[in-house]
C-alpha cells in the first residue's frame, strides 16, 4: 500500500476503526497511519490497539505532515463542519477518500477545490468482520495510482467494485448499504414463522441465524449462481417447493422488494440532492 501511505483517518468510528484493523493486519506500520478522533476514550482505545498518533483536532497534526490520502470517516452529519480543515492536504495532491454517505463528489469539489482528486465510496457493515463490499466512483483528477490506492485501502474490509457513473451510488445504497439490515430482518422473519409453527424461540432463532449464515458462506464460496444454489435445495414435489411458491407468487417477495429498493434509492437521491 506504499502509494496511498502516509494514511490521514479523519473518524475513527465503526467503519473507520474497521479500515484502521484492516490496514494494520495488512502490515501497513503504525507510523504510517495518523488520525484525527474527538473522543478522547476512543482516540485511547485506538492508540492502545493500533499504536497510531491520534490526535483531537486537526490543528495537532504535525505541520510537516503530507498524506498522501485522506480517508474521510466522518458522519454526513458532522461533514460541514469538519472538511474545511482537510483543504490544504487536497491542494497538495492528496487523494481524498470519502465514505460518507449522501456527500456528492460536487460537494467536495466546492469545499477542497475543483482539482481535487476525490473518490466517493460506499461500504457496507460487514465491514467490521472482512466481509464488507465496498462501491467506488472517481472524478476525473483521481489518477490510475490513486485509484489503485483507494482500491487497495477498502480491499482491506472487503470486495470492491468501481462505478463508471457516480448516480449509480443511489442504487448501491439501496441494495449493499442498506442490504445487511434486510438480511437481518429475514433472519428475524423466519425465526419468529418457526415459533408460529411450533419451535421454542431460543430453537428457532438459532436455526434461523445459523441458516442464514452459513447460506451466505456457501454462496460465498460456489461458482454457482444464486438461482442454481436455490434449485439444489429445492426438490420437485418437496416441502421448500411448496414453501417457494408462496414466496415466489406474482405478488410476493420480487415486487416487494423491488419496492422497498426504489424507495431506498430515491430517498438516497432526495439526501445527496
Amino acid at each position: 500500500m506504499d502509494e496511498a501511505t502516509p494514511i490521514l483517518l479523519v473518524g475513527c468510528g465503526k467503519m473507520g476503526g474497521a479500515m484502521l484493523a484492516g490496514w494494520r493486519d495488512r502490515g501497513v506500520g503504525a507510523d504510517a497511519i495518523f488520525a484525527v478522533e474527538p473522543s478522547a476514550e476512543l482516540a485511547d482505545t485506538i492508540r492502545a490497539s493500533h499504536g497510531i498518533t491520534v490526535v483531537a483536532t486537526p490543528e495537532a497534526l504535525p505541520g510537516d505532515l503530507r498524506p498522501a490520502t485522506v480517508v474521510l470517516a466522518v458522519k454526513p452529519q458532522m461533514m460541514d463542519g469538519a472538511i474545511a480543515a482537510y483543504g490544504r492536504y487536497a491542494a497538495a495532491g492528496a487523494l481524498m477518500l470519502s465514505i460518507a454517505a449522501g456527500k456528492t463528489i460536487a460537494y467536495f469539489e466546492k469545499h477542497l477545490g475543483q482539482g481535487a482528486a476525490i473518490v466517493r465510496s460506499m461500504p457496507n457493515t460487514p465491514a467490521a468482520v472482512g466481509r464488507g463490499i465496498t462501491a467506488l466512483a472517481a472524478n476525473r483528477h483521481v489518477s490510475p495510482a490513486q485509484r489503485g490506492a483507494a482500491e487497495k485501502l477498502l480491499a482491506a474490509v472487503g470486495e470492491t467494485v468501481w462505478l463508471d457513473d457516480e448516480s449509480m451510488l443511489d442504487a448501491v445504497t439501496a441494495v449493499s448499504g442498506g442490504g445487511p439490515a434486510y438480511v437481518f430482518l429475514l433472519i428475524e422473519t423466519l425465526a419468529k414463522a418457526g415459533i408460529a409453527s411450533g419451535l421454542p424461540e431460543d430453537v428457532a432463532m438459532r436455526l434461523a441465524r445459523a441458516t442464514v449464515t452459513g447460506s451466505g458462506e456457501l454462496a460465498r464460496r460456489s461458482d454457482e449462481s444464486a438461482e442454481q444454489l436455490r434449485r439444489n435445495v429445492t426438490s420437485p414435489g418437496g416441502t421448500t417447493l411448496e414453501a417457494l411458491k408462496v414466496l415466489m407468487a406474482d405478488d410476493a417477495i420480487q415486487p416487494l422488494f423491488d419496492r422497498a429498493i426504489a424507495a431506498a434509492t430515491a430517498r438516497s437521491r432526495e439526501l445527496a440532492g
